[in-house]
C-alpha cells in the first residue's frame, strides 16, 4: 500500500512539474495567437528587450505592454505557428511566425528562469519578405 501511494505521489509530482513548464509556454503561444498584449505581458520580466520593424529598445514591463499592444493593434493578429524551440543559458527560446492581415512576422521569444518563474526577457518581431 505504501508503495502504491509513493508511486502515485511521484507521478503526481512529475505531472505538476511538467505542467508548469508546458503551461507557461502554452499560455505565451495562446497570447501571441490572439494578439493579446495584456495576457502576454503577464510573462514579461521587469525589463524587456522589444524589437519591432521600426524600433528596438529595452522597456519596463508596463512600457513593453503598451508597445506590443500598439504593434498588435496596427497588425491584426490572426494566428501564431511555432517553427523551432530550443534551450538557452538559464532558459529557453522559441521562434515562430506571427500571422496578421498586413504581413507575417518572424517572432523570436527568449524566456529566462528567474526566481522560479519563466519570464520573457526579449521578444522580436521581424517582417518576413
Amino acid at each position: 500500500m505504501k508503495l502504491i501511494k509513493g508511486l502515485l505521489l511521484g507521478v503526481f509530482a512529475t505531472a505538476i512539474c511538467s505542467f508548469a513548464f508546458v503551461s507557461t509556454y502554452d499560455n505565451i503561444i495562446k497570447a501571441l495567437s490572439k494578439g493579446d498584449s495584456a495576457e502576454l505581458a503577464k510573462y514579461f520580466d521587469n525589463q524587456v528587450e522589444v524589437t519591432l520593424p521600426a524600433k528596438s529598445n529595452s522597456y519596463s514591463k508596463a512600457q513593453a505592454e503598451v508597445i506590443v499592444k500598439s504593434f498588435f493593434s496596427e497588425n491584426k493578429v490572426s494566428g501564431f505557428t511555432t517553427k523551432h524551440k530550443g534551450d538557452s543559458p538559464g532558459g529557453y527560446y522559441f521562434v515562430g511566425t506571427l500571422q496578421s492581415g498586413n504581413s507575417n512576422y518572424r517572432t523570436h521569444v527568449f524566456i529566462k528562469n528567474k526566481n522560479g518563474n519563466e519570464l520573457i526577457n526579449e521578444i522580436r518581431f521581424q517582417p518576413l519578405q
